[in-house]
């Protein structure tokens, strides 16, 4: 029964977050300068022919009336139709969103195989083993000064000139030809991951040392049992809350779509699609991107609120 009530209480909470995820955007797309009239014939826009884009798609009517009428849809399963391809938003994004889950997997697994060992060691090793803990130092504070954008920038200048078996744009499908697509996203994914991995290494890194400074790590230590036997029963599993939360909220800012990068290097996802109708003033694509991101963190959220009732149960009351 607690669970189940737990369980409640985080859907709750995670449909609130959507609904004002929705607001939000909806209302700030109507304050942006220059409509879809403006975006479409430029200089060149009337007042008449204004009013005649706007009536068309409904863009004449009170805001909370469009909001209301684009909720309705939505319940119905209709997230609208581009305005400048005519074409359903939410088929766009579903055919994209295989490319972003490919660069969001691959960018967690990068992340993942750098941050996790890299943050143990510099939690559990002793005072003397400075290189280790210098090497953590160092990749963490330079994954977190460093900006996504600001790495990509080298990397395509960097395998521009030197290929390096890696191809910077042309991204391929997987079906199509299998090394080539990843020739095409390892780069992207590498951005994408050295914030994660910096991000998780110094989560793992301090979580660790505040566990081993717990008395049961004393008792154990007293008990005569190795090293890699404590950080395997008591130091991991303890310390395992804080570095599964960023994690999940990590690859939910990945599944989200990493615009920045996408763009970058265009990569064809749900990202780089939601940027361009931003530019275009295409309400549907924007509205429906960023939802679907609000739905991606929630759902990311609730998955690590089990996950912490699996870890420690106690949580659950």
């Amino acid at each position: 029964m607690r669970h189940l009530i737990y369980a409640a209480s985080t859907l709750a909470s995670g449909l609130g977050t959507m609904l004002g995820a929705a607001v939000l955007v909806f209302v700030a797309l109507r304050f942006v300068p220059g409509g879809y009239a403006d975006m479409l014939l430029g200089p060149f826009v009337t007042p008449a022919a204004r009013e005649a884009i706007e009536k068309r798609y409904g863009l004449d009517q009170p805001v909370a009336a469009q909001f209301l009428h684009w909720l309705a849809a939505i319940a119905h399963g209709d997230f609208g139709v581009s305005m400048v391809t005519q074409k359903p938003v939410l088929d766009e994004f579903l055919r994209r969103a295989p490319v972003t889950l490919e660069l969001a997997i691959l960018a967690l697994i990068m992340a993942l195989l750098v941050g996790l060992p890299l943050g143990v060691v510099a939690g559990v090793a002793p005072a003397n083993a400075k290189r280790s803990v210098a090497a953590a130092r160092l990749v963490g504070a330079f994954g977190l000064s460093v900006p996504d954008f600001v790495l990509g920038t080298v990397l395509i200048l960097v395998f521009s000139m030197w290929s390096l078996w890696l191809k910077v744009g042309g991204f391929v499908p997987f079906g199509e030809d299998p090394v080539l697509n990843l020739r095409t996203v390892l780069l992207p994914s590498a951005a994408l991951a050295l914030f994660g991995a910096a991000l998780i290494l110094r989560t793992t890194r301090d979580a660790v040392l505040r566990v081993m400074t717990e008395p049961f790590i004393t008792a154990a230590v007293a008990r005569g049992e190795s090293p890699a036997i404590i950080v395997r029963r008591h130091v991991l599993r303890n310390a395992a809350i804080p570095v599964v939360t960023v994690i999940t909220t990590y690859f939910g800012f990945l599944l989200g779509g990493a615009v920045v990068v996408e763009v970058l290097f265009s990569v064809p996802g749900i990202g780089l699609y939601t940027y361009n109708g931003l530019g275009n003033r295409d309400y549907a694509i924007v509205q429906t991107g960023v939802l679907l991101a609000a739905c991606v963190f929630v759902a990311v959220n609730m998955l690590a609120d089990m996950l912490y009732v699996l870890i420690d149960p106690r949580l659950a009351r």
